[in-house]
């Protein structure tokens, strides 16, 4: 990995000027901090849809923030069946566990093209110790990141198909329209059925006749791009589910 990634000029983003700072939905970075961070990253690294960006049992040298694209973490069986656990967006911590862990304890796959800010784990104690709010800010995405997953585990433990279909839909709807500062318009989710059903934890059939039931309704809308969600406030009245109120959240 440490050939393909990028630290020179060619290509690579200026940390002082990250598109996610000046995003309104994060929080905009300090100069200080901006000058930390451009310290903490040693370069910027470009995978195609598919690549392993971390693997499970791996004892990798990096974490990485998703500056571009999708990524999502997964576990494996011994025979290959999955469990999807989450999907991360542009701003997303990728590889905190494996800074604070031996190794990694899930695989982490590009679903779209992406671009990763790539920094040392090894350095993660140093924002401990001399950067208190970025250490704050690092702690606040690992919470949030355990609140994504326990609503994911209520809805594999309790959500019927169509309220879990329905729920994860939304809310990965919900996330992209904050990231890209939209009100409205319809939302494209960029992966598979085969996605949504390792996701869920249903077979690809029952998967599949789940997805035929909200489209019949106009909800969502399959295509070659992957599903485009034509209705949110449908999908989370079916869901039973309201979007949160999230303030500026951070990044690294």
């Amino acid at each position: 990995m440490t050939n393909m990634i990028s630290n020179g000029s060619g290509g690579t983003t200026p940390c002082q000027a990250c598109p996610l700072n000046s995003n309104g939905h994060f929080r905009e970075l300090t100069g200080k901090q901006i000058q930390f961070v451009s310290r903490f990253k040693v370069g910027e690294l470009n995978l195609e849809r598919g690549a392993s960006i971390l693997v499970e049992g791996d004892h990798s040298a990096y974490m990485f923030t998703l500056l571009r694209g999708w990524a999502f973490r997964y576990k494996a069986l011994p025979d290959d069946r999955r469990q999807v656990l989450n999907y991360a967006l542009p701003g997303d911590l990728l590889g905190l566990q494996n800074s604070l862990m031996s190794e990694m304890q899930h695989s982490v796959e590009a679903l779209t093209s992406v671009t990763l800010c790539v920094f040392e784990k090894n350095r993660v104690e140093e924002i401990f110790r001399n950067h208190p709010n970025l250490a704050f800010d690092t702690t606040w995405i690992a919470a949030r990141e355990e609140r994504i997953l326990d609503e994911h585990l209520l809805s594999i433990g309790r959500r019927s198909a169509i309220e879990r279909a329905a729920y994860l839909l939304a809310f990965l709807s919900w996330r992209v329209m904050r990231v890209e500062q939209r009100k409205s318009g319809k939302v494209v989710l960029p992966f598979t059925q085969t996605h949504v059903a390792d996701t869920l934890g249903l077979s690809m059939v029952h998967t599949n006749k789940t997805l035929k039931k909200l489209a019949v309704r106009d909800l969502i809308k399959w295509r070659d791009g992957g599903c485009e969600v034509r209705d949110l406030s449908g999908l989370m009245e079916v869901a039973k589910w309201s979007d949160e109120a999230e303030e500026r959240r951070p990044f690294i």
